[in-house]
């Protein structure tokens, strides 16, 4: 690695820690040359899948379009950018490890939902909203009573537990 400050050829690494649930690299380096000390981040370049959409076209897997999915659902939401960032990383994780070559629009629109409803229920109901098309206030109330009915059933697991 090229020093940045005085083009060394070499630098030596201080430290290495995995960041990102692991899918990054982050080393401290130094210098020999001129004691300069620097942060690099190490990141495996992986293929993720095409995605394919409603209509049928195939276009390339986009972390950026993700992200401000969610970031529109949890907008105004106290929802920390690192807890989006762990959950987009997820996602990401799920499209790699699927070993498929295209991946349908709509699963990954389930994985949204998933990690939004873990994350917060008003940005899942929101993203639910779009995703689903909903039509009328209707449906907005069944899936807020289901969302009800969930949290119910796992309050009265967790207080049944010893």
């Amino acid at each position: 690695m090229y020093c940045p400050f005085c083009n060394a050829d070499d630098t030596k690494v201080i430290d290495s820690r995995l960041i990102r649930e692991g899918n990054q690299t982050r080393r401290r380096r130094e210098c020999p040359n001129c004691k300069e000390r620097f942060t690099t981040y190490e990141t495996a370049e992986l293929t993720l899948p095409r995605v394919i959409k409603r209509d049928g076209r195939r276009v390339p897997f986009s972390e950026e379009k993700l992200r401000a999915g969610m970031l529109r659902a949890l907008e105004k939401r106290p929802v920390s950018t690192e807890q989006v960032e762990t959950a987009i990383a997820r996602i990401v994780r799920k499209a790699m490890t699927s070993g498929d070559r295209e991946i349908p629009s709509a699963q990954i629109g389930e994985w949204v939902m998933e990690e939004l409803h873990q994350l917060d229920q008003v940005a899942y109901v929101r993203f639910a909203s779009v995703y689903r098309c909903f039509q009328d206030i209707d449906e907005f109330h069944r899936e807020i009573r289901r969302l009800t009915q969930h949290a119910k059933r796992k309050k009265s697991n967790l207080t049944r537990k010893p």
